[in-house]
């Protein structure tokens, strides 16, 4: 793994050695916790400097006899010739001392000696650092101690070894974790987006490291076996407390410890000095891995017991420390179903209350697992709420797998009114996992079996859901009546949810025929939802007014119902919705010539496996026009899986965009071929329902195509003027909808010189390198000689072709800014920095931010740049 945030502890070591290298030795301590990467930082420094320094290496290890003088032994074998037989003729530790001292002072320096792990330290060894220490003054050496300092206690041996090293030569470097920002980055990289790694690591290098590399949900073997290894080594009072606090997730009350086992201050003290942390009133292990190995270790039936009896001690307590989700937990881990059951619903509750609702849905599934002690209706019911709040969550084959349950159950009782609620919720749950088949099948099952039953509240909603599968699909007309028919089966029941719902379907329905009082409907469905506080379609809405805002390319609307839509959905965990609506932000960043924001959202989305498809769907045909735009590599995987997810959803708002995605891409590479037997057959069905937004992009490609037989009925937009060969116009409808791409498309379908060179400018400034390309070609083709340098000529000054940006970015490297800062002066976020610092270590082919200085330095970088000034002083 890449050494991260350790360039200033490197360069530390590096002016340490270069002022010991002269003849007057010096001290670095290098402290902290285990797998802080103590080892992983000295080795990268003894690398580094190995060509031109001698490097003698020598550790320690945590035996139960430590084998005397070890790393000296160590660095006697490493350097070879004849201190080994020197040294074996000594005929105690003093002549040991004084020969290896004197074979030093004859070393040619600069040197590098290591001592690792000192804290395992024999008393010889410790006496040797002693002895070399206060004479290192005296060598051209820089003398490395490597420990940990959670285990050396105020009686350590080490401490007085310490204290007697001569303090004008000593430096002290204690290792911190790593940034929750540079465990996020690891995370990405290793397509884990999400795995909470942070928050159980502490941000501990190795463990961040080992966890990547392990499954999800394991402790990594080699976390386990350290940790185990350490609390093998404590006393048994002190291995009681450990095993009572593994079992109490975060930390263990004081109180409750001592219920349970009692709290004797050594064997406490014992505790901490291995690794736990002592809080108010409470301890806890520093690492929530170290805390699992811990409970993982212990026999399950030793464990079941402990819980029953954390459990009863919380109930008996009666206070705060009760929380039903914490019962719940000691619950489930004891076995006790009926427990379980209990607290499940209370917590759930209680999380969906507060609008956490991937609380409410991990509460949920551990009521599923202890099922078998509810009655069939009961089970269903626990089915149906673990269904509902997996869908609000974006879990929707987990959803799926439940609402089947509650099905089954409701069949087998007999409850048609419940069992046609079932079907119509798969229907629901079948459309988000892009199975049209399946969900038009259980919508039209549902409305079949219900409308048996007489006027209901299923029925409506069965109706609505009808309605909004046929809005879904572009079939506006069958979407209004059955929308109209549940807004009137709902206001006569008095249902005002089932009236948002219906609402919300029939507004969208008249945008998508370009009827703009549909927007008055969705705004009227919204205030309802967020009056009701029906959080689902509250968050449908803002998606229905800003995906038609995005469909007419109305991107004022489309920005103002975004900023609000994902704030409601992530304060109240709404991730169907509010990862739906991060996907539609990248389709209009990419459309307003905002590439690095849309590819950022975008790559966010498609890097969840757990995303919806019908969302991943939009996020990977953004990829890929962005990757086409650019002549970036891989264009064909990202557009490949779009088109197999489109398809299969059967709805033309997600089939066009990735046909119109596969075709520019083909157009620019220059090979229609296996495009257009698509285009042609999406531009068909289109024709019969698609409003011209739609049909306009496809016919346009099937005007480049050579393809097209007739213009599409009802269109006039710039795709059409285009076609008509009013490039201007088309220009000028372009800029007036904030779309620079497509403007810039326009203006080099001209053989204006003036129109071209603008075209060139926008293309430039996108980075859109294959249209760029083509219109430099243009230009010279029509007698243009004097045309700007493009990429190919900056290349020759920026030979890693980097973008404006991340020149601007790689500068500030330079200046030793870290991304939190980097981010304040270029007014970005910190998460684009970095996006921006990964592409650039990637371009420049370097490891770290010190390798990429380097660079900075030889590109004339480093320092403040003047155009980074001026765009600060804006």
């Amino acid at each position: 793994m890449e050494l991260l945030e350790r360039d200033r502890q490197l360069e530390t070591l590096r002016t340490s050695l270069a002022e010991s290298s002269g003849g007057a030795g010096g001290i670095v301590l290098v402290s902290g916790e285990a797998g802080i990467g103590k080892t992983s930082l000295l080795e990268r420094f003894a690398a580094d400097v190995r060509s031109t320094t001698s490097v003698l290496w020598g550790g320690c290890v945590a035996l139960f006899t430590p084998h005397p003088l070890a790393p000296l032994h160590d660095m006697v074998r490493e350097t070879g010739g004849e201190l080994p037989a020197a040294i074996a003729k000594a005929k105690d530790r003093v002549e040991i001392f004084h020969t290896m001292l004197d074979h030093l002072s004859r070393m040619p320096g600069p040197q590098l000696l290591v001592f690792e792990d000192v804290h395992w330290a024999d008393e010889a060894t410790l006496d040797f650092i002693k002895f070399l220490g206060r004479r290192i003054q005296r060598l051209p050496a820089l003398l490395v101690i490597s420990f940990r300092d959670e285990e050396v206690g105020p009686f350590h041996p080490l401490r007085s070894v310490l204290g007697d090293l001569p303090a004008a030569a000593t430096r002290r470097m204690q290792l911190p974790p790593l940034t929750q920002a540079a465990v996020e980055m690891l995370e990405r990289d290793a397509g884990r987006y999400g795995a909470g790694l942070y928050e159980a690591t502490g941000g501990n290098p190795f463990f961040v490291t080992e966890a990547l590399c392990a499954s999800e949900a394991a402790v990594p073997a080699t976390v386990r076996d350290a940790v185990i290894a350490r609390i093998s080594r404590l006393s048994e009072p002190a291995r009681a407390i450990a095993r009572v606090a593994a079992l109490v997730p975060r930390e263990i009350e004081r109180w409750l410890l001592d219920a349970i086992v009692g709290t004797d201050r050594c064997a406490l003290e014992e505790c901490l000095r291995a690794g736990m942390v002592a809080r108010e009133q409470a301890i806890a292990f520093r690492h929530e891995l170290a805390r699992r190995a811990v409970e993982d270790d212990e026999p399950l039936p030793a464990r079941q017991e402990l819980h029953g009896r954390i459990l009863a001690a919380l109930v008996a307590r009666d206070d705060d420390s009760a929380a039903p989700a914490r019962l719940l937990y000691h619950a489930d881990k004891a076995g006790d179903s009926e427990a379980v059951q209990c607290y499940a619903e209370r917590a759930a509750s209680e999380a969906t209350a507060l609008g956490a609702h991937r609380e409410a849905a991990s509460h949920w599934t551990i009521a599923a697992r202890h099922a078998d002690a509810l009655c069939g209706d009961d089970r269903a019911l626990l089915f149906e709420r673990l269904s509902y709040e997996c869908y609000l969550t974006d879990q929707i084959q987990d959803a799926i797998r439940a609402r089947h349950s509650a099905l089954a159950l409701w069949r087998s009782s007999g409850n048609k009114a419940r069992e046609g609620d079932n079907l119509r919720w798969l229907s629901r749950l079948y459309w988000f996992s892009a199975e049209k088949d399946a969900a038009d099948r259980y919508a039209n099952e549902a409305v079949q079996l219900l409308e048996t039953l007489g006027p209901s509240r299923e029925l409506a909603m069965a109706y609505s859901n009808l309605s909004q599968m046929h809005m879904l699909a572009d079939e506006s007309e069958l979407a209004l009546l059955w929308g109209e028919k549940a807004f009137a089966l709902a206001a006569a029941l008095g249902d005002t949810e089932i009236e948002s719902h219906a609402q919300n379907n029939v507004g969208t329905a008249k945008l998508t025929r370009m009827d703009p009082s549909g927007r008055a409907d969705l705004e009227r469905s919204l205030q309802l939802a967020l009056t009701g506080r029906f959080d689902e379609h509250a968050a449908r809405a803002y998606c229905n007014l800003v995906s038609t805002a995005i469909r007419r390319r109305d991107y004022a609307v489309a920005h103002e119902y975004l900023a609000k839509g994902i704030a409601y959905c992530e304060d109240r965990d709404l991730d169907s919705w509010g990862r739906y609506l991060v996907a539609f932000r990248a389709e209009a960043a990419l459309a307003q010539g905002e590439w690095q924001r849309a590819a950022d959202d975008a790559d966010v989305i498609a890097g969840d496996h757990r995303v919806a498809a019908v969302t991943r769907v939009q996020a990977l045909s953004v990829i890929g026009r962005i990757r086409a735009r650019r002549g970036d590599p891989a264009v064909d995987a990202p557009l490949k899986e779009a088109r197999q997810l489109a398809r299969a959803s059967g709805e033309l708002q997600r089939q066009v965009p990735v046909a119109a995605a596969r075709a520019e891409a083909a157009w620019l590479h220059g090979d229609f071929a296996d495009v257009v037997d698509e285009l042609v057959r999406v531009y068909e069905e289109a024709e019969l329902r698609a409003d011209r937004w739609l049909k306009d992009e496809l016919a346009y490609w099937l005007w480049r195509a050579g393809r097209l037989q007739k213009p599409p009925v009802g269109s006039g937009g710039p795709f059409m003027r285009q076609i008509e060969g009013n490039w201007k116009q088309a220009a000028r409808e372009w800029e007036a909808l904030g779309c620079p791409y497509e403007r810039a498309m326009a203006l080099a379908e001209s053989k204006d010189e003036a129109a071209l060179r603008t075209a060139l400018q926008i293309f430039e400034q996108l980075g859109a390198a294959p249209m760029a390309g083509r219109t430099r070609r243009k230009l010279r083709s029509i007698g243009v000689r004097r045309i700007p340098r493009g990429a190919q000529e900056r290349t020759k000054r920026n030979p890693h072709s980097l973008t404006r940006r991340e020149l601007q970015v790689l500068g500030l490297i330079a200046e030793g800014e870290r991304n939190a800062d980097i981010a304040r002066r270029l007014f970005v976020s910190e998460k684009t920095v970095d996006h921006h610092v990964s592409a650039v270590l990637a371009k420049l082919q370097v490891r770290s931010r010190s390798e990429a200085a380097v660079v900075a330095t030889r590109l004339g970088l480093r320092g403040p740049e003047p155009r980074l000034r001026a765009q600060r002083a804006t």
